[in-house]
Order: structure tokens, then sequence, then C-alpha cells
């Protein structure tokens, strides 16, 4: 979280507006104060001159109208007397005028010169024809404002003189002066009072709420350990009791969370299936790892791609179709001719209005159960096959001897003799399956012993050269004079190799020579048998151990073959530990090799 700017902060903002308050509050008060201050100071000043012009006009009128000879003072003397005590304003002149406009007197003895001479003020002349005037002028000389004042002396309604006055009003501006600086001197120690208290106010209403902001931030990061101090109990202190509920109410409500969490992270980690899970628009925002195994894909790479082209379901399918049909589908990833299946099972997210959320998509591998599916199917059709074809020619030749060729000598042997051939095909046939259900079951045993492999291996040759020797066909043994144990079933190795033997004298020409040998190493020992037979092309051997299958059919069936010997040999070996494998040249020959662990106990002997 980015750091608040000084002057953003709250704390700061409450300084401000608060000094601001006080500041504005104070010049309000400041101007009004001063303003009234000054008005009523002039208006006191200018009463004050009024009254002491009124009382010295009433005065000069009592001396002008006085008889005076010879024994008493002059005009002049008496009013210079009424000046000195009744006009001993500081900062103010005065002058009394006869009514010729003759200077009688002066208040300022400085310019005594005046007195006798004739005025020529206006003010005065104004006065002298009984009108008062007043004004307030600046001084020339020194700029300070002046109060102005003519007042007439009457007498009997009859203007004998006035009165002239100048009085500078100067001090009271400056006193206002003083009065202003006081005020703000005032002002900036409340503002600087103010703003002391407004740092303690501040601190007081932001340190929980900076402490919250704190708890905020750590809240953040996961830490549900840390707690709101608690000021007070007011709303402030309310605000943080609740946020400290709150605190606890989270932790709480993210334990629960990381629990399923885990559980959910811990069941899609073992889930065999691969899940998918993406968003309204068919983004895809979860994967587990099972799902990154069979697509062969990481999450990161996948992360925000759309589902549809991920599981490359097209046919102009788009996310709204997977909505309207969720269902499954089976998706074919097949390439380089290996067969690749999977089978994805859509479920859609609904919100409780209905609306869709999203879509949980659960794929699995269905190679295997597809490659069973379509050998069952090929099992059935084959096993239906082989069993029409003999049943088929029975029904054929039994109809004729029902017909009447039973009663003839030389047909009757005939047709029965191939009835007992297709019968006894048959009975191979049901034993063969019968043998290879009970290997596929669980249930199936090995019944194992400690046998000599080159004296069962001699055992088995000696039989099929008796029975083979009007065949022509030679036997070679590659087999060593020591012998070679090993923990088999004895009846289950006899069955192998009647199985390969006798399909290797079946396809041998005659004259031919069929070579057996036996090898050992370390940890296993070999069994091969190579004839010089047909041999089979390179592109059948892969399926030569699949049920059912022939190269030739016609030939194999002809020389009454199932085509489920060598799938059996391959269960038995494979039951034993070992493998069997084959390798063919046409025209040339074909060579099987199966392989069979030692006997742990006499291999060395």
């Amino acid at each position: 979280m980015h750091k608040v700017g000084f002057f953003k902060s709250i704390q700061v903002k409450i300084v401000i507006i608060y000094v601001l308050l006080i500041l504005i509050a104070m010049q309000v008060i400041g101007v009004y104060f001063t303003k009234q201050l000054e008005e009523q100071l002039v208006e006191n000043h200018f009463e004050m001159l009024e009254e002491r012009a009124n009382l010295l006009a009433y005065n000069v009128e009592q001396e002008m109208k006085k008889n005076r000879d010879e024994t008493t003072s002059s005009l002049n003397a008496d009013i210079d007397v009424l000046l000195r005590e009744f006009f001993s304003i500081e900062n103010a002149e005065v002058q009394v005028i006869d009514k010729h406009k003759v200077v009688l007197s002066v208040s300022n003895f400085q310019k005594r010169h005046v007195v006798g001479q004739r005025t020529t003020e206006v003010r005065v002349k104004r006065a002298l024809l009984g009108t008062k005037d007043r004004d307030i002028l600046r001084d020339q000389t020194t700029g300070h404002r002046m109060r102005v004042l003519a007042i007439p002396v009457i007498s009997n309604n009859e203007t004998i003189g006035a009165v002239y006055i100048e009085a500078s009003i100067e001090e009271i501006y400056e006193q206002m002066q003083q009065i202003n600086q006081i005020l703000m001197t005032g002002t900036l120690i409340a503002l600087v009072i103010t703003g002391g208290l407004g740092i303690f106010l501040a601190q007081t209403i932001t340190r929980p709420i900076l402490d919250m902001r704190k708890q905020a931030q750590v809240l953040g990061i996961g830490d549900f350990s840390r707690k709101v101090h608690v000021y007070g109990k007011d709303e402030i202190g309310q605000l943080a009791i609740t946020f400290n509920e709150l605190t606890t109410k989270l932790k709480e409500a993210n334990a629960t969370t990381e629990a399923e969490k885990r559980k959910l992270s811990s069941v899609l980690s073992h889930m065999t299936d691969g899940v998918i899970a993406s968003d309204k628009e068919g983004s895809i925002i979860l994967m587990n790892k099972q799902a990154e195994n069979l697509l062969n894909v990481s999450q990161e790479e996948v992360l925000g791609k759309s589902i549809v082209e991920l599981l490359r379901v097209f046919d102009d399918r788009t996310i709204d179709d997977l909505y309207r049909n969720p269902g499954s589908l089976l998706l074919d990833f097949s390439e380089n001719d290996k067969e690749y299946l999977l089978e994805a099972n859509f479920s859609v997210i609904q919100k409780e209005d209905g609306s869709y959320n999203g879509i949980i998509t659960v794929i699995h591998d269905v190679t295997e159960e597809e490659k069973i599916e379509q050998e069952r199917r090929e099992f059935v059709a084959n096993v239906s096959h082989e069993l029409r074809t003999p049943l088929t020619s029975m029904k054929s030749y039994l109809e004729a001897l029902e017909d009447g060729a039973l009663h003839d000598p030389t047909i009757a042997p005939k047709f029965l003799n191939v009835a007992q051939t297709e019968t006894e095909r048959m009975i191979r046939l049901v034993n063969d399956l019968l043998q290879l259900s009970k290997m596929d079951s669980k249930d199936y045993r090995l019944y194992l012993d400690t046998i000599d492999m080159t004296k069962l291996l001699n055992s088995v040759i000696d039989r099929y050269e008796l029975v083979s020797d009007n065949d022509k066909i030679y036997f070679h043994r590659d087999i060593p004079n020591h012998t070679t144990f090993a923990t088999v079933d004895r009846d289950k190795v006899i069955q192998v190799l009647d199985n390969i033997l006798s399909n290797a004298i079946k396809y041998s020409p005659e004259g031919g020579e069929i070579t057996i040998s036996l090898k050992e190493n370390e940890k296993e020992l070999s069994i091969s048998v190579n004839d010089e037979g047909v041999g089979i092309p390179a592109e059948n051997l892969p399926q030569v151990f699949d049920r059912f299958y022939r190269v030739d059919k016609a030939r194999s069936r002809k020389l009454g073959g199932t085509g489920l010997g060598l799938a059996i040999a391959k269960q038995i070996v494979s039951a034993h530990g070992g493998s069997i494998s084959i390798n063919s040249e046409w025209n040339i020959g074909t060579r099987i090799t199966l392989t069979l662990p030692y006997s742990a106990d006499k291999g060395g002997e």
C-alpha cells in the first residue's frame, strides 16, 4: 500500500481546518471589533469637539457683549484666556474671528502673527453667514487627517463672530493601528495554541484510525494475530471493537477456507481423473495434476485459454453448446499411429438465479477401455464365426445323412468322419476359450514346482519326433547336457511348448527342419523354436499373439487351428513372469523365443 502524502493525511487536514476556522473567526471578530471601535472613537472625538466648540462659542459671545472701558482688559486678552481655559486640546488649533473676518485670537501661540489679519478661509465665511461647516481634510504638510469645524457665534439672532477649529485625528488611527497589531499578535498566539490543540485533537481522532489502517494492512497479508487498541468507548472505540470482532471472524473464516482449500487440493491431487474448471466465458481457471498429465500440458500454459480449444471440441461447438448440452464427449487425441482416447464429462455451475457461472470438466483415459471393448466385439464376432462354420458344415452333412446318405455304405462313413472332425474342432475351440477365461479370471492359479527344463524339453521333442516321423520333419536340438532348473507349472509349460511346436510342424514343408534351443544367462533361461515354414509378413507380426488372429485364415482353418494357441502361450508365459517374442521372414521361416526365470534354489547346481 502506498504511503499517504503529507497534505493528504487526515491528521494534517484536521489541523489545517481547525486552524483555518480559528483564523477566520479571529479575523471576522477583529475586523468587526476594530471597525466598530474606530467608528466609536471618531464619533466620540467629533462629539467632544462639538461640545468644546459650542462652549467656546458661548463664552466668546459673552465676552463680545461686554461693555469695555479703560479699566477692563481687552477683548483679545479675554479670548486668549478662554482658549487656554476651555480649549486645551492636544493637536488642535482654534481661531476666533469677529464679524469682519479679523482673527482675534489663536490657540497656537506660534501662529500669533495671524492675529489682527483677515482670514480667507471659506468655512469661516460660511460660519459668519450663520452656517456651521465641518469636514475632514489632510494636512498638506504632514499628510495627517484633520477635523475641520467652523461654528458661528450668534447673539440675538445676529452673527457677531466665528470659531474655527482644526483638530488632528491621526492619533485615533495610530491607536487603531496599535490595537490591530495587538489583535494580530493575539491571533498568532491563538493560532499557535490552536495548532497545538489541533494536533493533539487530530492525533486523538486519527491514532485509532491509523491503528485500524495498519490492522487492515496486516489482515491483507494474512496475519490475524494483531488486535486494534481500544482508546475509549466513543464511536471510534466502538469501531475498534467491531474491527477486532471482524478480525476474529475473518481468522475463523480464513481457517475454514484454508481447510476446505486443502481438502479440495488433496482431492484434486489424488483423483485418478483429470479435473478442469473454467469460468462463464469458457476460459480455464484451474487444472489438477492428472489433467496436466492426460493432456500433456502445464497449468501455466493453458490458464486463460478456451476449454473448447484445449479439448479440441470442434465440429462448430461453442461454450454455449456445452452449457445447453453438457453430457459427455469422446475426444480423440490419437497421433502418429498411436491411439489415445479421452472421455470428457461436462458439468455446468449455476448461480442462484439460474445463470451460468462456469463449467467443471472431468476427463479420463478410455484408450484401454475402448480397446478392450473393441476386442470384446471382435472376440464375440470371431467366436460366433468360428462356431458357425463347423456347425453349418455339420448341419449340412447331417441333413444329407438324414435324407438317405446314412444308408449309403460309401458316403455315410465320410460324412460321419467330417461331422466328428468338426465336433472335435469345436471341442478344442471351447476348451481354448475356457482356458483363456480361467486365465483372465482373478482366481487363476499356477501350480509351481522346480523341474529340470533340459529333461522336460527333451521329452516334449521326443514325443513330437515319434508323431511327426511320417511327415519327414527333422528336429535339431541345441540343448546343453547339464541340468537347468526353473520353478514353473509343468503342465502349463508343456502346453506352451505344444502350441509352439505344433504350429512349427503345421507350417513347415516336407523335409523341413525345426531347431529347438535352450540357453542360459544370469537371471533367466530362454527357449527358442525356429522353423523353415512360409513365415509371417512383417506387417502381421504385431497381431500374431491376439486372439483368433490368423495370417492365412483359410489354411489355418484347414489345418484345424483355432487362432488361440499363441494367445494362450503368451498368457501362460506372462503368468510365470517371463516373456515371449516372435521373429519371422516371409518364405524363410519363423523363430519364437520364450524366457522363463531361473529357480532360486537350484539354478546354480
